[in-house]
């Protein structure tokens, strides 16, 4: 059983977090030119497809999105689900010489991010792969660094974040949950 312990985040300022990590994309990449934003199912496809909007409205130029599985690419597999379920891989370009922005809601362990790489790569050879994360809550145990952040948010073992996508929540919000 878990308990919300506080809202870290409303949603205007999970929206002034993107808008942030929106224009640090484009200035990191000199504009937009070859890039494409690849969510990591399930959350991170919602939030690239915003940062994708906040990257139009700023250049005026249409960033493709996509969306990566990383059911088959997970090292703790079978620890999950004798009989894993497989979402679906939608990136409709090619990744190939591409600066890809891998976009997912919390950065962790660092191994969804190690899965998602590997996902990458067995579709192509981007030309450069970039990290953006809504909240980084530390405890690596892979040397995975995020290059854009919306928020950084120290957390024990005992806690973990919900970000909550009103998509698919029903709510837009960060909140960090004890469990007890």
């Amino acid at each position: 059983m878990t308990t919300v312990k506080a809202v870290i985040m409303d949603e205007p300022a999970m929206q002034r977090a993107l808008t942030r990590i929106a224009h640090e994309i484009i200035e990191r990449n000199h504009g937009t030119e070859s890039l494409c934003l690849v969510g990591i199912k399930r959350r991170g496809l919602p939030l690239a497809r915003i940062i994708s909007e906040k990257i139009a409205e700023i250049e005026g130029a249409e960033i493709p999105v996509g969306v990566i599985d990383i059911t088959f690419y997970r090292d703790d597999l079978t620890s999950i689900d004798d009989m894993p379920h497989l979402n679906a891989t939608d990136i409709p370009f090619s990744i190939i010489g591409k600066k890809i922005v891998l976009v997912d809601d919390v950065l962790y362990t660092g191994r969804t991010v190690r899965a998602a790489i590997d996902a990458l790569f067995a579709l192509g050879r981007p030309g450069a792969i970039q990290l953006a994360i809504l909240i980084d809550r530390g405890h690596r145990e892979l040397p995975v660094r995020a290059d854009y952040v919306g928020k950084n948010i120290p957390t024990s073992q005992n806690e973990f974040i919900a970000v909550n996508l009103a998509e698919i929540d029903g709510k837009t919000s960060v909140e960090i949950h004890g469990i007890a």
